[in-house]
């Protein structure tokens, strides 16, 4: 009589089964290794005033603003860094995979660090570009790119632009350059007396020096006249060749609740089959 219960037993570790999948186990501690691609990046962006032209939408330093978080976001498994320059260059954020720091670095960016004395105003592209350079040296990446934007010719800095090119090129950094800002002239903000006036200004981009340095590096110059232009080039440049990396990651918890569902699962299934095989009851 006993084996008559056995349908009962198996139903009832069937409930405490289901009872364990319901409370969901996790288990503590496990490193997970994959392999990821990725490359190292430094971005470098002129903050120089002339960055508030409106020739692109609602101006230069925010159209650049606005694509380089779109290129930031899109590349989560990349090391990315920004540099920031006018007269003089420094880094705003040193090269990281915490994307949502670099990001909120980067909305932090404005024009006026000049006028507040934090450095001199200007377009110090050899500078900047050795900045992001620096950053790079120590690098273990394969791949290793500086994108370089300015609206500018480089007037100001101890560094010329193909001195820090011959640095970068000597460290297998390829560099692409984008040249933003329409040709001519362009609508600019100017504060007269406590109100904001706006005057046309020439733009004056040394696409020469820009293209050199990019020829020289291996990379590629580019010419941003508005802000699809601009989209498109940070697209062009998101298919750059990507480097296979190892990733430890540490997870603290996984699920475990599957091996619980299983024997649930095997144990409705065997009581199922005595209730109507060898513990069929007749009528």
């Amino acid at each position: 009589m006993r084996i008559m219960n056995l349908p009962f037993l198996l139903r009832c570790l069937v409930f405490l089964m289901v009872l364990a999948v319901l409370a969901r186990p996790q288990t503590r501690n496990s490193w997970d290794n994959k392999t990821v691609e990725g490359i190292d990046i430094m971005m470098a962006m002129d903050v120089s005033t002339s960055m508030l032209t409106q020739d692109l939408k609602p101006n230069r330093l925010d159209a650049a603003k606005s694509v380089a978080r779109e290129f930031i976001s899109d590349r989560e498994n990349d090391n990315i860094g920004l540099t920031i320059f006018a007269g003089e260059a420094f880094t705003q954020c040193p090269m990281t995979n915490d994307h949502a720091s670099l990001l909120s670095l980067l909305q932090n960016v404005r024009t006026d660090i000049a006028a507040r004395g934090l450095i001199s105003n200007g377009t110090a592209i050899g500078m900047g570009l050795a900045n992001a350079v620096s950053r790079l040296k120590e690098s273990k990446a394969k791949s290793k790119v500086v994108i370089l934007l300015t609206d500018g010719s480089n007037n100001m800095g101890d560094i010329s632009p193909m001195t820090s090119a011959q640095i970068a090129k000597s460290l297998g950094i390829r560099v692409y350059t984008i040249g933003v800002g329409t040709n001519g002239v362009a609508r600019f903000p100017m504060s007269v007396g406590g109100t904001t006036q706006y005057v046309n200004i020439p733009s004056e981009i040394d696409t020469k020096t820009l293209t050199d340095i990019a020829a020289a590096t291996d990379g590629q110059f580019y010419r941003a006249t508005n802000n699809s232009e601009l989209k498109q080039i940070y697209k062009d440049i998101d298919k750059l060749e990507k480097t296979k990396m190892n990733v430890k990651k540490f997870s603290k918890r996984y699920e475990a609740y599957q091996p619980f569902a299983v024997a649930a699962l095997l144990l409705l299934l065997a009581e199922i089959v005595l209730r109507f095989t060898l513990l069929r009851r007749l009528p």
